[in-house]
């Protein structure tokens, strides 16, 4: 079966974007190419592309829907990001199943990221993932 492993955002400054995903989530850098640079986890790519009104006509925008990160501490996670100017855009969501053996399938808090992506983080996990 295949497994998601790549995720690609389109951003106007593809440093101050990187270094953010880095910082906040610990991500590291595995690579560098002519348009972008290449974070993991050692799960997931995350490929930071630079957007280009003139070219990117296929994309239209600046970034993606979302993306997910299943962090230790959702409270660190959420002070950092806002300490680099992102927002959390709701309070914390209780997750705690009501049977043990049913994974989950959503965040415990929304967030924007600093080109306004939308970032779901929680300490569970979604269902699908090691």
């Amino acid at each position: 079966m295949a497994k998601i492993k790549h995720v690609a955002l389109r951003t106007a400054d593809v440093e101050k974007t990187a270094a953010f995903y880095k910082e906040v989530f610990g991500l590291r850098q595995v690579g560098r190419g002519r348009s972008g640079i290449y974070l993991s986890d050692g799960h997931i790519n995350l490929a930071i592309l630079k957007y280009e009104p003139g070219k990117d006509a296929e994309t239209g925008k600046i970034g993606i829907d979302h993306l997910g990160f299943q962090v230790e501490d959702v409270d660190g996670a959420v002070a950092k990001l806002k300490e680099l100017g992102g927002e959390s855009l709701m309070d914390r969501v209780d997750v705690t199943p009501k049977d043990a053996s049913i994974p989950q399938s959503y965040y415990e808090i929304k967030c924007l990221g600093p080109d306004r992506q939308v970032i779901d983080i929680s300490g569970s996990g979604w269902v699908g993932t090691d």
